[in-house]
């Protein structure tokens, strides 16, 4: 029996670096802000580097790092980026014997453009991942204390409901950060699957979709969210921190200003922070919400393969001297 099982994609991450002058101000865009270069031409960078990535693996990495046993389950390509993929979760010691291969698509590709002191474009390529179905695993395998489901699409995106009623049928626990493809399914399929998860993880965007509220109105956004999933609810809000609430408070914390250095994975180092802290702690909320800020940061700050905390690393958490701000649930609505 593992203690996590991850779901989600697995891809080959290319990262590159452009010169900040490849930037332009675009005032018909949202972002205000846009990489622009001619076509045909041939640009010198300085700095490029491969990185393993994806919902999946970038969330079982962590859980693996504190600790926790671990495997993953999801699809690759029989590539070489699908091979070195499996190969690296064998060394970082996650368990990878739940991976399938197939010949029908390419490994999940991703090139991140990144300008120094600007944001990123990330390129995506959805291939192997998305061609999971129930056929492909072992579903007598899948025991675990704790289930996460990141962000899933294509067929895996269907198979949301089986993994949670296997998940529940078992005694386990469940996180899911729903994407735009489990969103999409409609009211009626997200009413169902928030009666079998425990922990709902999302970011203010997402929240905002699920409820049908503008995105400016944070606090209604909150509410209806604490509304229609009485489990715990993780709502993540970038540079502003996060807002969490179970049955009876809302929880509302964030870091200090520091320079970030890349953005990418972010989102998962958060929320698989937070359900580290939840296996660690027995369900210690302010603990919990502080070892995610901190993974986050970490994530964020870091360029590189140690970009997510070790449990050595956790000491970091008391230095940061992190203040939650705690309300009564009843005042948002």
């Amino acid at each position: 029996m593992f203690d996590v099982i991850t779901f989600g994609s697995a891809a080959w991450d290319v990262f590159m670096d452009l010169p900040p002058k490849f930037v332009r101000k675009d005032e018909r865009l949202i972002s205000k802000r846009a990489f622009e270069f001619n076509m045909g031409s041939k640009i010198d960078i300085p700095g490029m580097r491969f990185a393993f990535g994806g919902g999946g693996v970038n969330t079982a990495t962590t859980f693996a790092r504190q600790g926790f046993r671990t495997a993953h389950c999801g699809m690759v390509g029989d590539d070489i980026p699908g091979r070195e993929i499996t190969e690296h979760l064998k060394r970082i010691g996650i368990d990878a014997s739940l991976v399938s291969k197939t010949i029908e698509r390419s490994t999940n590709n991703s090139v991140v453009l990144n300008a120094a002191g600007e944001d990123r474009v990330i390129m995506v390529y959805r291939g192997a991942s998305e061609l999971l179905d129930h056929r492909h695993i072992e579903w007598n395998r899948l025991e675990a204390k704790l289930f996460y489901l990141a962000p899933l699409s294509g067929t895996l995106c269907r198979l949301t409901e089986q993994i949670t009623a296997h998940a529940r049928k078992g005694g386990a626990l469940v996180a899911a950060n729903l994407g735009n493809s489990q969103i999409s399914m409609g009211r009626s399929c997200i009413k169902s699957l928030l009666a079998r998860i425990d922990v709902l993880i999302l970011n203010l965007e997402e929240a905002a979709a699920i409820t049908g509220i503008d995105y400016k109105n944070e606090k209604k956004i909150i509410a209806e969210i604490a509304r229609i999933h009485a489990g715990i609810n993780v709502i993540t809000k970038g540079k502003d921190g996060a807002v969490i609430t179970d049955r009876e408070t809302v929880y509302e914390a964030k870091l200090k200003k520091y320079k970030i250095v890349d953005v990418t994975g972010a989102g998962d180092a958060f929320a698989s922070g937070f359900m580290s802290g939840m296996l660690a702690s027995d369900y210690d909320i302010d603990y919990s919400m502080k070892l995610a800020l901190v993974n986050a940061k970490h994530c964020l700050s870091v360029r590189g393969a140690d970009r997510l905390l070790s449990q050595e690393d956790n000491f970091l958490v008391d230095r940061e001297n992190i203040k939650i701000k705690k309300t009564p649930l009843t005042r948002l609505k």
